[in-house]
């Protein structure tokens, strides 16, 4: 199983907007960064992955979900009337993925950006690095099982 962080501006997509869902499921559109986009081509049905809201305050993890459908071309692309319309992409040639996720469990409270930086262990998480800007990142065994911690989370 690999472990990853899913960024978001809540203003666009929060926490609450997936739990209030059907199912709590929703596809993870609108990634417009060619790393970030290879990072997803490599997600498997069943990865876990941190929910994190981002430029707000405070930063923070709000939940975890787990990814029940691999890569597959992102619908936005190939929708004019979309923000993440690509003229440049085909449905024959999509250069653009999506996943779909489904909610696992809150985080309660929310753990901060400023908590995780406060950990000597997680100094080298992707997320804490200046300068991190992906909005999909991996994460560590590790660097998983010590944030799991913090609430007393067992999955």
């Amino acid at each position: 199983m690999n472990y990853w962080l899913l960024k978001t501006e809540p203003n666009t997509y929060s926490w609450d907007d997936l739990k209030a869902e059907p199912n709590r499921r929703d596809y993870w559109d609108g990634v417009r960064n060619y790393q970030a986009r290879n990072l997803m081509k490599t997600m498997k049905v069943g990865d876990l992955a941190f929910f994190y809201h981002s430029v707000v305050k405070p930063q923070s993890i709000m939940g975890i979900v787990r990814i029940v459908r691999e890569a597959y071309p992102d619908p936005t692309q190939f929708d004019p009337q979309s923000p993440y319309f690509d003229p440049k992409s085909s449905p024959e040639n999509p250069r653009w993925v999506a996943v779909d996720i489904e909610y696992v469990t809150d985080i309660e409270p929310p753990i901060t950006r400023e908590e995780l930086k406060a950990i000597p262990e997680l100094a080298n998480m992707m997320l804490l690095k200046k300068g991190s800007r992906l909005s999909v990142q991996p994460v560590t065994p590790e660097e998983w099982q010590i944030i799991l911690a913090l609430r007393n989370i067992h999955l």
